[in-house]
């Protein structure tokens, strides 16, 4: 089917601090896991598409790093891409968690000064208790009279589709900006990566995760199988030897679980070799960070 003027398309930016369920409302939004997720701040590094198409219409989700102040070279790149979201957005959902208070009137105020319309969501609203979510509506409401508020739980996917319809409602006229069999903008070895690093996540504790890059560094792709090598980076020799763990159990456990999603994503036999490496403060270094891909 030819599109016409009345095809739908644009970008919808999920903005908030971190761990407010960001990544798990655009998993919850496309019906299919994009983007890693983990119950630790931070999780998300970079800004990924979920694109979602229709016959009548493309929308192109994306996931933004929580907002924080920058306290490294990393984490100033991850704040690059929340105000890159922020000037091209056709949509802003602005999330934040049930328990959450005004404590960021700065981050509000500028997805309100941006030029397209702000949805404000109230998420993880499935562990309100007695008239919790209604009051912290109305909390929300008195003090952004003026903004749409919706409540939602991302991870049980309440409130998900009557969103879905609010957005479609606002999305503008518009061609496609992706091809209609994409899912994602981002390449098979960065979903690889990113899925190995999300176990590095729900396995390792303290600063492990934080200090931790995944690189594919092969994906050789065959009719029933892919093998993938993958070089796992952290910043000290010592953090090397956690993430190995004793008679390599921690590392094995870590590439078990990468598989098994893998295998689930790709629809194919997963063969992963993985290698861990120190690259001395990396988080700090310009240069690494570029060859890291920020």
């Amino acid at each position: 089917m030819s599109e016409t003027k009345e095809f739908k398309s644009g970008f919808v930016n999920i903005i908030g601090r971190p761990n407010v369920g960001k990544s798990t409302l655009l998993n919850a939004l496309m019906n299919e896991k994009i983007a890693i997720t983990s119950s630790k701040a931070q999780t998300t590094r970079h800004r990924m598409f979920g694109i979602l198409n229709d016959e009548n219409y493309q929308i192109v989700f994306s996931d933004t790093p929580g907002a924080i102040d920058p306290a490294y070279k990393l984490q100033e790149k991850m704040m690059g891409y929340v105000r890159m979201a922020l000037d091209d957005a056709d949509i802003i959902l602005f999330m934040v968690a049930l328990e959450d208070k005004n404590d960021y009137p700065q981050l509000v105020e500028m997805a309100q000064r941006a030029e397209a319309p702000v949805i404000f969501l109230v998420n993880k609203t499935d562990t309100s208790k007695g008239s919790q979510a209604y009051d912290k509506t109305n909390y929300w409401k008195e003090l952004y009279p003026d903004m749409e508020i919706m409540n939602i739980s991302a991870l049980e996917h309440q409130g998900v589709q009557e969103l879905k319809e609010r957005i479609l409602e606002l999305l503008p006229t518009h061609p496609a900006f992706f091809p209609k069999d994409e899912i994602t903008d981002k390449s098979e070895r960065f979903i690889s990566a990113e899925i190995i690093r999300e176990k590095i996540f729900l396995n390792y504790q303290q600063e492990i995760p934080y200090s931790s890059e995944v690189v594919v560094t092969s994906f050789k792709e065959e009719e029933t199988i892919i093998h993938i090598d993958a070089e796992i980076f952290v910043e000290r020799d010592s953090q090397k030897g956690i993430i190995i763990g004793k008679k390599a159990e921690s590392i094995k456990k870590v590439g078990m679980q990468a598989r098994k999603d893998m295998e689930a994503f790709f629809g194919k036999k997963i063969h992963l070799q993985t290698f861990v490496k120190v690259e001395k403060d990396w988080r700090k270094d310009d240069r690494k960070l570029t060859r890291f891909g920020y």
